[in-house]
């Protein structure tokens, strides 16, 4: 089956390939699909930012549309910079940011997980579904893979971009939010879109 990420994004856009493609389903950007719409992420939560951009993008292509609203969620920081994570700094100096708001913040308390939530919507309906992923902020950017705050976010010791795409999207929350996501999929469109 083929669906559409809302997004415009590249690093997303390729995760959710590399994750939904060896379970059969083809994943086109909202700009293949001939959606070139920007809403605004004005939502107090991430369901909020997800099915904005989802609806925003079904409302012109009529096909599914799945999209991802994620975001660091850091314990010393009261949650911060939570939905706001994209803004939060000037793009290239999240972790820069990050890592000097924590400067004197002790180790048992850096901990810190990802959230990702995924709002879906075609003919049939729409919804939302969450994952995360837990670990703890490290006191330096490691690894040169993945992007945003994996540099900082240690999962079992290593960062996030320290791992392999492969390794990452198997315990990461859009992996783990992406792996719900064809589930719905597999019990709305079954065996009936499996050549398409």
């Amino acid at each position: 089956m083929k669906a559409v990420m809302a997004t415009n994004n590249p690093n997303k856009l390729k995760e959710a390939r590399e994750i939904l493609a060896p379970l059969g389903i083809e994943v086109l950007s909202q700009q293949e699909a001939g959606a070139a719409v920007e809403p605004e992420e004005n939502g107090e939560t991430f369901a909020d930012n997800a099915m904005i951009k989802a609806k925003a993008v079904f409302d012109v292509v009529h096909m599914p549309v799945f999209a991802d609203d994620s975001g660091l969620c850091v314990d010393a920081l009261h949650g911060a910079p939570g939905v706001h994570s994209a803004r939060y700094a000037p793009k290239g100096q999240e972790c820069d940011k990050l890592l000097r708001e924590m400067q004197n913040v002790p180790d048992a308390e850096r901990s810190a997980h990802f959230a990702c939530c995924i709002a879906y919507i075609d003919e049939n309906g729409s919804g939302t579904l969450s994952a995360a992923c837990h670990g703890k902020i490290g006191y330096t950017q490691r690894g040169g893979n993945g992007f945003g705050y994996d540099p900082v976010f240690l999962y079992n010791g290593r960062t996030l971009a320290e791992l392999s795409s492969d390794e990452k999207n198997a315990i990461s929350h859009r992996g783990a939010a992406l792996r719900l996501l064809y589930e719905v999929y597999q019990e709305r469109y079954g065996k009936q879109d499996a050549d398409k």
